[in-house]
């Protein structure tokens, strides 16, 4: 137990730090959102943005070990609270400095994508560095006796995991929803001031805090003798394990629940509090850990043999499967639930808590009960605790940041959902061979080992798992996955649906709202000499774009890499003519790569952009409904080019029309079209253009007779804000999180 002295302030110190956690998650997603403005949202610059974080991070960690060392308990506790006021005071300005200055008036420093992501690490070290060096000042400030120790970090730490969580659920159901971007850094600065002072405050009374006898605990045995080199090694490879399988696991979340922009959040706050969960068991028992190596090592094989077991009985068991029937004919319906639709409780609670804790939670709770474990093994002197919290953590972090990269990027490309958690499922086998090696063959590290093994050797392929995970009974559907995402093509009624990442995007054949988009205002335009489209889609607005003869090149930036490919798929096995067409079509470039990136950077011009179909609440949608991007699409257009979009709400319709000084549509308003300049209105040579020969034999009979009355109703748009109206801006994706 803490000393009577100490017990006050450790609640203090608790609180602070939970602050602490609130903000450094807030901070992430946050700058995280910002910065991929400048490198994209594809899975390769997210992945530079998050290595970027988490090495701060660790550099904060090992710096942060080293100096503690200098410092006295109480000018530790003093270090901790300047360092939440510097980050505090960062804060306050960190937007300005990531948009106003590095995004809108250096947008040029980031064309090479290695300086691009060296400039992600330069810009985000002094904040992250700062956060990293948090917890081995407190470590060094609060532990007073070597036998708590485990339980003081511990607490800790599980505190301020339970903050982040908090953080993470509050950043987009709140805090981005009402305030934007900015109000949110500005009140995770303000949860910062507040660590400070609390922090500041407690430094005095922790003046006359007495250290205790530096000699080891006699029950820790021989595991506290063990060279810190190993744990540094095991900490390290449990970080591997567990920033890879939070990816994979999101990767299943993102496919099995069709998520919309809140559910990152949702998800990352149940797996933060598990580990918060258990890394606060875990310190109630750390004094009383006898042999902290083996509950370690019995820890990570713990949760690794769970992961295993919860996806193979996910994709194996029998869709009548009590609790699993309803989510398979979810899986089924080609619905997308979200919360700005009707209210579904069962819905809710089955998609974002019974699946996620299903998945996760257990294994989450084992991750968090092996760090105090791992404190109560090394701590042997209040001196050193600081330095050696920050050690582990720095190699913990190095080890997420080698998880993120070899597993995020090159492990779902290569080996797909299932052979990356093969890969990790062998790893799981390590760690049962060191326990093997050190505790004996009566241990239950070879029960262990065996059923690692066993679980990797029965989990399904990549396409089976998949197509299970999308309901799919045909032997016609195909699935394909690689780091970007995960793609699908599905028989649907008399025709297939095309699906991204679990959401339904388009279908097979053409026709309906994607040819319309294409095609009217490829008529609208003189001559369409060059076309960009965002978003590949099913090919549907790209074809129907390429419906003049005077168009020579139409370049499709597509963000999910299976796209292409699993159309060629279809394409060779079924009778789809138009889209046999237009995959053999020479003026088709399609690109890998995000679509507002791309045009920004890219620095071509075209008669006519056009951003395909996009639900408004999907995940980083804000960046293609906001008024700067509108605007960078007008910049790029050539004299008297033109831009397509969707306008699926009233405040989308009220941005485009900040953007662009001239614009037309319908008089359902269902898209709009913009320009620089004047649009002639002229249906009668719109209509000649559509019944041309050319063009009428190249879109069919049918779908000539379903863009005519469109075509027809195209009208000047006119109109200014109301009072009280609001537009989508890149700060304040309005629309994105359901603002009001």
């Amino acid at each position: 137990m803490a000393s009577p002295a100490l017990r006050a302030p450790l609640v203090l110190t608790a609180t602070a730090f939970f602050a602490s956690g609130v903000a450094a998650l807030v901070y992430q997603v946050a700058w995280q959102r910002v910065l991929a403005l400048h490198t994209g949202v594809g899975i390769y610059s997210v992945a530079m943005i998050v290595a970027a974080f988490m090495a701060g991070l660790g550099v904060g960690s090992h710096l942060g070990g080293r100096l503690s060392l200098r410092l006295s308990p109480a000018r530790a506790l003093f270090a901790f609270g300047v360092l939440e006021a510097l980050i505090a005071a960062f804060g306050v300005v960190s937007v300005p400095f990531y948009y106003d200055l590095l995004y809108a008036r250096g947008q040029w420093l980031y064309a090479a994508p290695w300086f691009a992501g060296l400039l992600h690490f330069v810009s985000l070290l002094p904040p992250t560095a700062l956060m990293g060096m948090s917890l081995p000042f407190l470590t060094r400030g609060m532990v007073e006796d070597v036998a708590t120790a485990g339980r003081t970090i511990g607490v800790l730490y599980g505190i301020n995991t339970l903050g982040a969580g908090v953080g993470a659920l509050l950043t987009p159901w709140v805090l981005v929803r009402y305030l934007g971007l900015s109000g949110a850094v500005l009140v995770a600065a303000g949860a910062n001031a507040f660590a400070g002072a609390t922090a500041l405050a407690l430094a005095r009374r922790r003046q006359g805090a007495v250290r205790s006898s530096s000699a080891p605990p006699a029950e820790a045995g021989v595991e506290a003798r063990r060279p810190l080199g190993l744990w540094l090694a095991l900490y390290g490879a449990s970080g591997f394990c567990a920033l890879s399988l939070e990816i994979l696991w999101f990767r299943l979340l993102d496919v099995t629940t069709r998520s919309t922009t809140f559910t990152f959040g949702t998800l990352l706050a149940i797996y933060l509090s598990g580990s918060a969960a258990g890394c606060l068991l875990g310190a109630r028992r750390a004094p009383r850990l006898g042999r902290p190596l083996r509950v370690f090592l019995l820890c990570q094989c713990g949760l690794l043999a769970y992961a295993g077991l919860a996806v193979l009985a996910l994709a194996a068991l029998p869709p009548t499967t009590p609790l699993l029937s309803w989510l398979v004919q979810y899986w089924r319906s080609g619905a997308t639930f979200h919360f700005g639709g009707a209210w579904d409780p069962v819905r809710v609670v089955g998609l974002y808590m019974v699946l996620p804790v299903v998945l996760f939670g257990p294994a989450t709770v084992l991750m968090g009960f092996s760090f105090p474990a791992l404190q109560r093994a090394v701590q042997d002197d209040p001196l050193t605790c600081g330095r050696k919290v920050g050690f582990l953590q720095a190699a913990n972090t190095a080890g997420c940041v080698a998880g993120s990269l070899v597993v995020g990027l090159l492990g779902l490309t290569w080996l797909g959902t299932s052979g990356s958690l093969r890969l990790l499922l062998a790893a799981g086998v390590g760690f049962a061979a060191l326990g093997l090696r050190t505790y004996g063959a009566r241990s239950p590290f070879a029960p262990f080992a065996v059923v690692l093994v066993l679980l990797a050797a029965s989990l399904p392929g990549n396409e089976k798992l998949w197509l299970r995970l999308h309901g799919a009974t045909s032997s016609l559907a195909m699935a394909a996955e690689d780091a970007t995402s995960v793609g699908a093509i599905l028989p649907w009624g008399e025709g297939w649906h095309v699906v991204v990442d679990g959401k339904h995007h388009s279908w097979l054949p053409f026709g309906g709202v994607h040819t319309r988009l294409g095609a009217i205002p490829a008529l609208v335009h003189p001559a369409p000499v060059d076309v960009a489209i965002i978003g590949l889609g099913s090919g549907d607005t790209a074809w129907a774009a390429l419906c003049r003869p005077e168009t020579r090149s139409l370049t499709a930036f597509e963000i999910s890499g299976p796209q292409r490919a699993l159309l060629a798929r279809v394409a060779a096995r079924e009778s789809l003519p138009e889209l046999q067409g237009l995959l053999r079509d020479p003026r088709l470039t399609v690109r890998l790569a995000d679509g507002r990136h791309a045009i920004a950077h890219g620095g071509a011009r075209y008669d006519l952009i056009e951003a395909d179909a996009l639900w408004p609440y999907a995940a980083y949608s804000g960046n293609l409904y906001s008024v700067e991007f509108f605007r960078e699409c007008a910049r790029r257009l050539k004299p008297g080019g033109l831009m397509c979009t969707w306008a699926p709400t009233r405040r989308v319709v009220a941005t485009f029309l900040a953007a662009f000084p001239h614009v037309v549509g319908p008089g359902t308003r269902t898209f709009l079209i913009g320009g620089n300049e004047p649009i002639a209105i002229e249906p009668e040579a719109w209509r000649a253009r559509l019944l041309s020969p050319a063009v009428a034999s190249y879109l069919g009979a049918g779908r000539v007779e379903d863009i005519l009355p469109p075509l027809g109703r195209l009208r000047a748009v006119e109109g200014s804000l109301d009072e009280g109206d609001s537009v989508n801006d890149d700060l304040h994706p309005r629309d994105e999180f359901l603002a009001p």
